[in-house]
């Protein structure tokens, strides 16, 4: 499978017009889905604490389908987001979306894991996501999703790679002062899961926001195999390589999942 790591956002491409360009790029270069970065359709809102009802949008929104439309005019799958409100309580959720190559959204997850910190106030904008991560089919390989602080919190990854996951996407919005540390812990998660771990970055600051640095896609076995800021970058992951890394260590690694439960449910109490 081809995945085009996009590193840029198009909040100012109301007609995707920018958005269709960046797709049909990656699908020239052969790629089968597109990554965006975190709320890639939406100017950064956590960089202050004031929350404005317009950063939000229900479900299959105007961003919501303009990402639908795109993917399916161009003939690529894609994993996109936006900020969701639910129709039933009006709680606010960061969610990626992921659309298949036409049009249909197949999986969207709300991310857990919130900072509250300057220029990521994000637990002022939404509220944790209160489902865990499932697998997803419907692409050539069996991906998942999380969202960028998820990716210091790995039990979501931890689940995916026990339901089978071969490929998470890990849309982000993070400062470059920072990256050496994310790029750490993200490599440390491909190893851990015996997946690939892609990895998408908003490209630049924004309303006095530290955001910037690369994009990064990870093997299974830690190695580095793309970390670029070029709008778009192609990168083919192998289901061989996912099936050789649960061969050895520490893929064959028992989970145990009862006994770390209980360990949880213990702490809950």
């Amino acid at each position: 499978m081809k995945v085009a790591l996009i590193t840029e956002v198009f909040f100012n491409d109301r007609k995707g017009i920018a958005l269709r360009d960046h797709l049909t790029r990656a699908v020239d270069q052969g790629a089968d889905v597109a990554v965006l970065p975190e709320l890639p359709l939406s100017a950064w809102a956590p960089f202050s604490k004031v929350v404005h009802d317009e950063d939000a949008e229900p479900d299959g929104g105007p961003r919501q389908e303009t990402m639908c439309q795109a993917a399916a005019d161009v003939g690529i799958a894609l994993v996109g987001g936006a900020i969701i409100r639910d129709a039933d309580s009006g709680t606010r959720y960061n969610t990626a979306l992921l659309y298949a190559a036409d049009g249909s959204c197949i999986a969207r997850y709300r991310k857990v894991h919130l900072p509250e910190e300057e220029g990521y106030w994000e637990t002022s904008h939404y509220e944790p996501g209160d489902q865990g991560p499932e697998v997803i089919g419907g692409l050539p390989m069996k991906v998942g999703l999380q969202i960028c602080s998820d990716v210091n919190r790995p039990q979501g990854f931890q689940l995916l790679a026990a339901q089978g996951a071969q490929v998470i996407f890990a849309p982000r919005a993070t400062p470059p002062e920072t990256y050496d540390r994310w790029r750490l812990i993200l490599r440390a998660n491909a190893i851990m899961t015996g997946a690939y771990v892609i990895s998408t970055n908003r490209p630049r600051p924004e309303r006095g926001a530290s955001i910037g640095g690369p994009s990064i896609a990870i093997a299974p076995t830690g190695e580095v195999i793309a970390e670029t800021t070029d709008p778009v970058c192609v990168v083919e992951t192998d289901p061989a390589v996912v099936t050789e890394a649960g061969a050895e260590y520490p893929g064959y690694l028992e989970r145990f999942p009862a006994l770390y439960a209980k360990s949880w449910s213990r702490l809950e109490g």
